[in-house]
């Protein structure tokens, strides 16, 4: 049995790990974090859950806790998985960053898209990046693991067969895409509330979306979204 840990349980990734973890016959939960939520049954806050987390508490990080794991999840903002993850890598089996922390493998593109500066190259070379259609061979093994954002997945799996095979111009491509709100997180905020979402469409980061510098690291493409 593989024993996981999650760190950011509470949070609607954490959540949808969870499920995806009770799901699996050779996995088994033993700790989650979510500190705002600590102290607090994980059925309380997801009933859907219950069934297969019917004792699991949210508790605060410790390294402690963690040491010794398989795997690691961490399902937290990007500054505090780049802080968490080195305090980890080496004492767990395997830590998932489901952050962007550590997909960049320029740590100077950092400031500028993601508005800090990050403090661990060496790590972030040592990551490997977590799109098994395209970097399979480098997965089994690895101590950090990388998982590409939302957008980067489908763009990437589209564009790079056809700019490996010369089929496209690698210059100026368009990625018209669009996503669900529950990617803005659980946190209260006015545009993400249904009345304001509800049968709209928004365009954001048309010209400096994040993902960008990720898509083009991946395929090798010049890319704007639309």
């Amino acid at each position: 049995m593989v024993k996981v840990g999650i760190i950011g349980a509470s949070g609607y990734t954490g959540a949808e790990l969870l499920r995806l973890c009770a799901q699996h016959p050779s996995v088994e939960v033993v700790a989650a974090t979510g500190d705002s939520q600590a102290g607090t049954l994980a059925s309380h806050l997801y009933p859907s859950l219950a069934a297969a987390y019917p004792n699991l508490v949210f508790e605060e990080f410790t390294v402690e806790r963690f040491t010794g794991l398989d795997v690691v999840f961490l399902g937290i903002p990007h500054e505090a998985a780049l802080e968490i993850a080195p305090q980890l890598v080496g004492k767990v089996g395997c830590v998932i960053d489901l952050s962007a922390a550590y997909r960049l493998k320029d740590s100077s593109l950092y400031p500028t898209w993601y508005g800090f500066d990050h403090t661990q190259p060496d790590l972030l070379e040592q990551a490997v990046y977590g799109l098994p259609e395209l970097y399979r061979s480098q997965l089994p093994g690895a101590k950090l693991i990388a998982t590409p954002g939302c957008y980067v997945t489908a763009a990437s799996l589209a564009l790079t067969p056809l700019v490996r095979a010369g089929l496209i111009q690698s210059q100026g491509v368009i990625v018209d895409a669009a996503s669900g709100v529950s990617g803005a997180g659980r946190a209260l905020k006015h545009g993400s509330l249904f009345s304001t979402v509800d049968e709209d469409f928004t365009a954001y980061g048309l010209l400096d979306h994040r993902h960008t510098p990720e898509i083009e690291q991946v395929t090798g493409a010049q890319v704007l979204f639309t």
